[in-house]
């Protein structure tokens, strides 16, 4: 006679087949390999743009034909011709390199330099008959467009510059708010104090005629 068997034991036979089939796929899956993972390589580095005009750091107009700057690098160089420059005005002491000096020399613009030596408060030391001479060089319209730098175009440049405002009768609080837009945390009351104090009679002959 044959024995009926109990739903309970069914239910218990079935979740033992399961257990059994899962086990199995896991022992399975243990004897495989690892699935090899290729990671993808980096992106290309942008290549550079040889067409681009980049300025200089700190680069802004002055006056027209008359522009300001840190100091000019390679990537510049396009941009810099877009300006058609004359002349640059160098206020550091150091020998221009020898790279920037075929480009002045390819694209016929004339070097100017004023060696003045960037130090650190307290001692700095602004040589008042160089700052003269440079805005000599930046007055003179034969000269122009032309372009002031220094290392980082804020304390040298931002002088020479201070200075030149005075010839067009701005305000002192002018003249150090557009100081201060450029050396920023780095400004100096040595600076200041300088363009406040630079004598400008002897240079009003040199004036154009919109300062």
């Amino acid at each position: 006679m044959k024995l009926e068997v109990m739903p309970k034991q069914r239910v218990l036979e079935a979740e033992q087949r399961e257990e059994a089939m899962e086990m199995s796929g896991l022992e399975l899956w243990k004897h495989e390999k690892p699935p090899r993972i290729c990671p993808l390589p980096p992106p290309p580095p942008p290549a550079f743009d040889e067409a681009a005009l980049v300025p200089p750091l700190n680069f802004a107009m002055v006056d027209d034909g008359i522009f300001r700057s840190g100091f000019p690098e390679t990537p510049n160089f396009r941009f810099l011709k877009s300006l058609n420059l004359r002349s640059i005005v160098y206020l550091c002491p150091e020998p221009y390199p020898e790279t920037n000096t075929e480009f002045l020399e390819k694209n016929g613009i004339k070097l100017h330099q004023f060696g003045i030596e960037g130090r650190k408060e307290p001692f700095v030391n602004i040589p008042d008959d160089k700052i003269r001479e440079a805005l000599k060089v930046v007055l003179d319209p034969r000269n122009q467009p032309l372009l002031i730098h220094c290392k980082r175009g804020k304390h040298r440049t931002g002088c020479v510059v201070g200075c030149l405002r005075k010839l067009q009768k701005w305000c002192l609080s002018s003249v150090f708010d557009e100081y201060h837009r450029f050396a920023a945390a780095k400004a100096r009351i040595t600076d200041q104090r300088f363009m406040e104090l630079f004598d400008v009679s002897n240079l009003k002959h040199l004036t154009p005629s919109n300062c």
